[in-house]
């Protein structure tokens, strides 16, 4: 069963930057895309950022030019660099691995799912 476990999450003002990280324990890690998915209270999971096997970025418009999804394949983790921050990028933050190579915005297509991290942008 492959594991993922995300940090980096945390508190700041409007204009900050976070990285968010997550490291996982399979050892195909390469072999799949991996996402990362944000919830905020009271709504849907959502796309936020994926990566494919050939290495190839997708992001949702909302976060376009402020995030950075990267992957270290030695390391089997992925980052989330998230500068400029809004209010509206508070949610809890979810690493995912995909079923397959190719990355996906939809939630269903990721078979594993890290616990989440707390990111909090304060006006």
């Amino acid at each position: 069963q492959v594991q993922l476990v995300e940090s980096g999450g945390g508190l700041v003002q409007a204009g900050g930057s976070l990285r968010l990280s997550c490291a996982t324990s399979g050892r195909t890690f390469s072999t799949y895309a991996m996402g990362w998915f944000r919830q905020a209270p009271g709504k849907e999971r959502e796309f936020v950022a994926a990566v494919d096997r050939s290495g190839s970025n997708t992001y949702a418009d909302s976060v376009k030019g402020r995030f950075t999804i990267s992957r270290d394949i030695a390391k089997n983790s992925v980052f989330l660099q998230m500068n400029d921050l809004k209010p509206e990028d508070t949610a809890i933050y979810y690493c995912a691995k995909g079923r397959w190579g190719a990355a996906s915005s939809r939630p269903y297509e990721y078979e594993n799912w890290g616990q989440g991290t707390q990111v909090t942008v304060s006006s």
